[in-house]
Order: C-alpha cells, then sequence, then structure tokens
C-alpha cells in the first residue's frame, strides 16, 4: 500500500483544526448557558414601583443576628415620602416621624386586609355528654 507523506500531513492537520473548532465551542458553551440562565431569571424578577403615599413593608437585615424562626423579617408599614429616580425611597415611621432613605430593593408593597374579612364570627358551644 503507497501512502503519501502530503497526505497524511493533511489529514493530520484537519484532525487539528476540528479538535480546535471542538475546543472553542467547549470554551463558548458555559458562556452560553450561563446567558440563558440569566435571561430566564431576568423574565420573573417584578419591578417594583412606589407612589408617594404608599404604605410599604422595610426587610430588616439586622434579624439574622439573632435568628427567630417565627418572627417576621418585614417591618412596618411605612409610607413613602418621596421617590428618587436612582432606586433610593425616603420613607416615613408613621409612630415617631423618622424619615429616612432606603434602597427600593428593600421595600415591598403593604397590603392591608379590611377589618370585615379578618372577623369571623363563630359560636362555640359547650361539647354535650352523654352518660351511657
Amino acid at each position: 500500500m503507497n501512502f503519501d507523506l502530503s497526505d497524511a500531513g493533511i489529514h493530520r492537520r484537519l484532525q487539528l483544526s476540528e479538535l480546535e473548532e471542538l475546543r472553542n465551542d467547549a470554551y463558548d458553551n458555559p458562556g452560553i448557558c450561563k446567558a440563558k440562565t440569566k435571561a430566564y431569571h431576568d423574565k420573573h424578577i417584578l419591578r417594583k414601583s412606589f407612589q408617594v403615599g404608599d404604605k410599604v413593608l422595610l426587610y430588616n437585615s439586622r434579624l439574622h443576628l439573632f435568628p427567630g424562626k417565627l418572627r417576621s423579617r418585614w417591618d412596618g408599614p411605612y409610607v413613602v415620602h418621596n421617590v428618587y429616580s436612582h432606586g433610593a425611597v425616603k420613607i416615613l415611621n408613621p409612630g415617631n416621624g423618622d424619615i429616612f432613605k432606603v434602597n427600593d430593593q428593600r421595600l415591598k408593597p403593604f397590603i392591608e386586609l379590611s377589618t370585615t374579612t379578618m372577623e369571623e364570627v363563630m359560636d362555640l358551644h359547650e361539647p354535650l355528654y352523654s352518660d351511657d
């Protein structure tokens, strides 16, 4: 069998170029996967917009130091005093009148439940036992 050296060289160069293409694809795949994952998660982020006078709850990040399993990490309600374009919000504590500036990511809207929906009238009678 007559095998020419030039054919072996061409074959070897083709193998190296294929290997280089595979290496480039493997290098690009994690970036593509990360971009798809980021797009998926960003799609589910809800943008919050606050107006002056809205009631909000403030996330209490100090609670992690003294963990309480059943304690809420949200304080409030506070009233929005001013909204800035760069994401900061001035809130008013109606209890003592303090005003301070916080990041809007630490806030969530406060939803008030009406007292009529929370009241439920139940008549509890003493159970009747028979003497059988």
